[in-house]
Parts: structure tokens; sequence; C-alpha cells
């Protein structure tokens, strides 16, 4: 299991970006898909985004299409979510998450993720 730390919430306007990323503990990480999620207030969570654990392939939510841009860095246990063109309804607590599995499956792609960061509120004001 891994333990996962978001940062760089905050506060922006619309249209404004923001990069946020989440640092894991533990030796094995490379070997995780890694996944962003979002809850906003009243709303289940989400999926938005998902890495192999190689970083050679990405999986997005529709709403996360041409604005966000998931990666990662073995060397530094890090993955990171760039959101570019953030529009109000992106406020939520962004949570990154850790599946033992190579990659999503697309269409399954909430399944499988064991471990969770606290997260990080992202505020988008119009």
């Amino acid at each position: 299991q891994v333990q996962l730390v978001e940062s760089g919430g905050g506060l922006v306007q619309a249209g404004g970006s923001l990069r946020l990323s989440c640092a894991a503990s533990g030796r094995t990480f490379s070997s995780y898909c890694m996944g962003w999620f979002r809850q906003a207030p009243g709303k289940e969570r989400e999926f938005v985004a998902a890495i192999s654990w190689s970083g050679g392939t990405t999986y997005y939510a529709d709403s996360a299409k041409g604005r966000f841009t998931i990666s990662r860095d073995n060397a530094k246990n890090t993955v990171y979510l760039q959101m570019n063109s953030l529009k109000p309804e992106d406020t939520a607590v962004y949570y990154c998450a850790a599946n033992r599995a190579r990659m999503v499956v697309p269409g399954r792609e909430t399944e499988g993720f064991g471990s969770w960061g606290q997260g990080t509120q992202v505020t988008v004001s119009s």
C-alpha cells in the first residue's frame, strides 16, 4: 500500500490553470496505475483521469479531455494533474489514488483504487 499526499489546489479564476501534485511514499509507486478523482459539494466522487504504471498510457473523463493532462515522474514518486481552461464546474476536492493494476479498463475506470490521499480543494470563480 502507498500513502498519498496531494498539493497544489487553490482559488483560480475561470480560464486559469492549476497543477496538482500527488506525492507517494513507498518503493512500489512505479508499479501502480495512478488516478485523479474529484468530488463537488452534494455530488458523488467522479473519475477524472488515470495514467498507467509506466506513464505511457492515459485515460480521461470526457469532462477533462483537451483541458487536463495527467503525468507522472516515477523517479520522484509523484503524479501530476495539469488543469487548464478551468471552469466553475471544476470546483471540487481533488483526490489522487493508486491502483495495483497496470492501467484502468475503460468503462470500469473507477475500479481497483485502494489507496487514497486526503484531497486538495480546487475552487474556480466565475
